[in-house]
């Protein structure tokens, strides 16, 4: 009989899969970053518990472009300050990527909250512009002039916090307790550039990051860096603290009664 694709591996084969996917060479990614303060109240407001605010209210798109043999990755993230058990980091709201194989796998195993979207990043000379956008909105946009090499940071450990769970098939809650992720990359960058420009937020029922307003810019940049990736669980979290926040993890139909922010419009 021929060898049927979905029946079950042999531990060989489990094995080999295990091992190649340990062995996968660098990957690069050119990306636009921004970075600003915005509201400290808004920014605690999105933060489920365990997770806290920092000392400082800072919000950070990244918009990049991976260069994946065969197939170009757009991945977008809009995250905010965060931290956890003493340790600092970023919790993303949004992480728009533009092939379903990179959105599942950070899904299921990690808890990351991506979605299929459209993810550019273009340059032209020293003019530079990102952009992500779902639903025909281009909800985060970062445009601007190159204006100078930047000296190149030292590797970094860099922490992004997840929850991960598996909603009710009942429809109500859980099917199990959600946990909480410290996801880790080990981040090396081979080119930096500093970017003057601006960033703007466009009103989105699918993705409001609109209501964290750019009250002061801290920074633009534009590099290539290559990063690993480990996750580990640190914590059950209670399934009654985090129930208010999943509505952020999915196109939920009830935000279209969501009004915009003030003066949005």
């Amino acid at each position: 009989m021929a060898r049927v694709r979905y029946g079950a591996r042999t531990e060989a084969e489990i094995a080999a899969t295990r091992t190649a996917s340990s062995r996968l060479p660098d990957i690069w990614s050119t990306g636009l970053v921004a970075v600003w303060e915005s509201d400290p109240d808004v920014v605690a407001a999105v933060l489920p518990p365990p997770l806290k605010p920092t000392g400082r209210p800072l919000v950070r798109a990244s918009i990049s472009r991976v260069a994946l043999a065969g197939y170009p990755l757009g991945a977008g993230s809009v995250a905010v300050a965060a931290e956890h058990g003493g340790v600092s980091g970023w919790y993303p709201l949004v992480m728009p990527m533009t092939h379903e194989r990179a959105l599942t796998g950070g899904r299921e195993v990690f808890g990351e909250p991506k979605k299929l979207g459209e993810v550019t990043v273009e340059r032209d000379g020293l003019v530079v512009r990102g952009a992500m956008a779902r639903h025909g909105i281009a909800f985060v946009e970062v445009r601007g002039a190159v204006s100078g090499a930047l000296p190149l940071p030292e590797p970094a450990r860099k922490t992004d916090f997840y929850f991960k769970f598996l909603p009710g098939v009942d429809g109500s809650g859980f099917d199990a307790d959600p946990v909480l992720v410290h996801c880790v990359r080990n981040e090396r960058v081979r080119k930096l550039e500093g970017v003057t420009g601006d960033v703007v937020l466009r009103e989105s029922m699918y993705d409001p990051v609109a209501d964290l307003p750019v009250c002061r810019l801290v920074e633009i940049t534009i590099g290539e860096k290559t990063s690993d990736q480990h996750g580990r669980v640190v914590e059950r979290v209670s399934a009654r603290a985090l129930l208010p926040y999943i509505h952020q993890r999915y196109d939920d139909p009830r935000q279209v009664l969501d009004g915009p922010p003030e003066g949005s419009l």
